[in-house]
């Protein structure tokens, strides 16, 4: 009789907890770049130059790259669900303190404490995924990932809109009362029988460092973050220097969005992971070398490609963790520390993407050192075992 108790509140929380996993991952992209289309207005509302802006919102990534190994280590100490229950919050305060109190000091240190909240979120979810959904955790894991590509696309195409009705302070105030609603809903509706460990992990961290696997994992993120980030930065500028619409950089994140659930789900079903990362890294290598010289309508399929299949590795590469035999008992660590460091790929490609096209005058040189990146990555860790 409580078995069949425990398999029915497992079957009806488990949607729930999936559901919210999404609404989570959507609301991290929601609040990072929901500043992306009113950035005239803030700089000239706060007298900002374009670095100073830049310099406040890297402030968010800053705090991002420094504390997910910290929030990692917290999530395996006292769970996942006591973690959100603090870092949630102090990200929807953060949201709404950047909106009602603009100036520039402010404006940093919100920005900070937003970061700070919201490093919690990948190495939270993927504990998440473990528990609820443990036979399916790479279609799980590409639900919560296809969460972050509906919150940029969202960010990205409403704000305009809402530029038109309400000004700035007032758009992101609306964000931090979704982010407010969702930290209800996680206090309210979110469940774990999970209790983490009763002491910090140090000695198991340190174990974690020394795992050869962990850094192939990182490698595969730093291609995929790296690779992704630089393309969707850049790509808008090299269709206008093809004199194409730069809307149709938009067929990117609509890659990242069907890529996750798809190539999840694949990943569950076919267990050779190495095959799948070996097949995606020479499409998506291929695919961005066809940005370069695939002719108009392939063009379009090639940019699908390349958002789908990086985000592809990135999806498996977030779930195997939760599945590996050495690395499942300390999964909120390994991801607060491969998510934490594969940042360096964000934010270095795109600045040798940015030089190799003012020392060429071109964008061949560029699109091409990230088909490189990605191919040789992808193809060479997939080799390795685990």
């Amino acid at each position: 009789m409580r078995e069949e108790t425990v398999h029915a509140r497992f079957s009806v929380t488990a949607p729930v907890m999936l559901t919210l996993s999404f609404t989570v991952a959507f609301s991290v992209h929601l609040l990072l770049f929901g500043t992306a289309p009113m950035v005239t207005m803030i700089m000239q509302e706060l007298d900002l130059s374009h670095a100073e802006f830049g310099f406040l919102f890297s402030a968010a990534m800053v705090s991002l790259i420094l504390f997910r190994i910290p929030w990692g280590l917290i999530g395996d100490r006292i769970g996942y669900l006591h973690a959100l229950k603090i870092a949630l919050p102090l990200s929807a305060v953060s949201a709404a303190v950047r909106a009602l109190y603009p100036n520039q000091t402010i404006f940093l240190i919100s920005q900070f404490f937003l970061g700070l909240g919201l490093a919690a979120v990948l190495p939270c979810l993927s504990l998440l995924i473990k528990e609820w959904s443990p036979k399916r955790l790479g279609l799980s894991t590409g639900i919560y990932v296809s969460g972050f590509a509906v919150g940029n696309a969202t960010a990205l195409g409403l704000t305009p809109y809402l530029l038109e009705m309400m000004n700035w302070r007032l758009v992101l105030l609306t964000y931090a009362g979704l982010a407010a609603a969702l930290c209800i809903l996680w206090w309210s509706l979110a469940r774990s029988s999970v209790k983490g460990t009763s002491e910090f992990q140090f000695k198991n961290f340190g174990k974690i460092l020394k795992d050869r696997y962990v850094w192939v994992l990182l490698f595969f993120l730093i291609a995929s973050m790296g690779s992704y980030d630089t393309l969707a930065t850049w790509t808008p500028k090299v269709l206008e220097m093809k004199d194409l619409n730069k809307a149709l950089a938009s067929l990117l994140p609509l890659g990242m969005f069907l890529a996750g659930p798809v190539i999840g789900f694949v990943s569950d079903r076919f267990h050779d992971r190495r095959l799948i990362m070996v097949l995606l890294g020479v499409v998506a290598a291929a695919s961005i070398v066809g940005i370069n010289y695939a002719p108009f309508p392939l063009l379009l399929l090639c940019l699908f490609l390349v958002g789908s299949t990086t985000t592809g590795v990135l999806t498996i590469s977030l779930s195997i963790p939760a599945q590996h035999k050495r690395l499942s008992t300390s999964v909120g660590s390994v991801v607060g520390l491969i998510s934490s460091l594969s940042n360096v790929g964000p934010l270095a490609v795109p600045v040798l993407f940015g030089f190799l096209i003012d020392i060429t005058h071109t964008y061949y040189a560029s699109i091409l050192s990230v088909a490189i990146l990605v191919g040789a990555i992808y193809i060479i860790c997939s080799r390795i075992r685990e």
